[in-house]
């Protein structure tokens, strides 16, 4: 049995068909008919019901099937096994980040990998959490940062730190000198929020309400980005990480009393995953200046 008789099933598999699989291997549909004959002969059972109008999978395929996508992830990484140089001297990551964090997590972590690491080539993704997760089990991600509602049970985590959402606002508005504020003052503030696509969004909507609080949403945007821009320049406040304001001179993060909100973002890794030297690298990096801020803090 060779590599590509998974490959050729694989395909079968996902397009439904012979026809639409040829197309998409770009081989002849004969050709990957005897080739699915001679991976069925070899296993002595028939993976595909070719009797209907439509190609699908026995009972013997579907088992199949799952098995044969575990042996792809693992010979991927195999081959990247054998292409790690343990010097750093080159190599690769895939980075996933939920927009949290990028607005300020990312550039300092970031930083200091290409300040330590220059060759490693890194990749970095902004991606709901969900979407994160389903990477990771496909060996398409190598680390994710998210929070630590994690739902598939192929990803472990390790805690990186608890963020705390404050009310930010601009130099202008009243409470801009403030250092806190009870959570009933909300019900006076006219607010930019994220839209209800972000999961921020739900939590921030479902503690407001369990609080009694009832801020009025003036303007809803799709971006962290463009949540800030606006509350730079107008007197509306935003409720987002306090971290996020201690990136811009101009905002101010004023705490809430008692506290709104508190998330606990964790790296995201497959268990079971072939971790890279670059991989291993990141993780150490990430866990050790994460945790010295969180001493500071303390």
């Amino acid at each position: 049995m060779l590599l590509r008789h998974i490959h050729y099933f694989l395909a079968v598999a996902d397009h439904g068909g012979f026809t639409r699989a040829a197309a998409a291997l770009h081989v002849s549909q004969p050709a990957l008919s005897q080739q699915i004959k001679q991976l069925e002969e070899t296993l002595g059972v028939p993976l595909f019901d070719r009797t209907g109008r439509t190609t699908r999978l026995t009972d013997a395929g579907q088992v199949y099937q799952d098995y044969a996508r575990r042996a792809l992830l693992d010979l991927q990484a195999g081959k990247r096994a054998l292409h790690d140089v343990q010097d750093l001297s080159r190599g690769a990551l895939r980075l996933g980040l939920t927009p949290t964090f990028t607005s300020y997590l990312m550039g300092p972590l970031v930083e200091a990998f290409h300040r330590r690491h220059p060759r490693i080539v890194l990749t970095v993704r902004e991606l709901p959490q969900e979407k994160m997760e389903q990477l990771l089990s496909d060996d398409q991600l190598d680390v994710g940062i998210a929070f630590d509602e994690v739902r598939s049970p192929d990803i472990e985590t390790q805690t990186l730190l608890v963020e705390t959402l404050a009310l930010v606002v601009g130099k202008a508005h009243p409470y801009a000198q403030k250092r806190t504020i009870g959570l009933q003052a909300l019900n006076d503030e006219s607010m930019v929020l994220l839209s209800a696509e972000f999961a921020t969004r739900e939590q921030i909507d479902r503690h407001c309400r369990q609080h009694g609080a009832q801020p009025r949403v003036a303007i809803e945007a799709n971006s962290i980005s463009a949540v800030v821009e606006i509350v730079r320049r107008t007197t509306l406040s935003t409720l987002l990480p306090a971290d996020v304001a201690a990136q811009h001179s101009d905002l101010s993060a004023v705490a809430l009393n008692p506290k709104l909100l508190e998330r606990t973002a964790v790296l995201l890794q497959r268990k079971g995953a072939y971790h890279s030297a670059a991989h291993r690298a990141f993780v150490e990096l990430a866990l050790d200046s994460l945790t010295r801020k969180r001493r500071r803090r303390a």
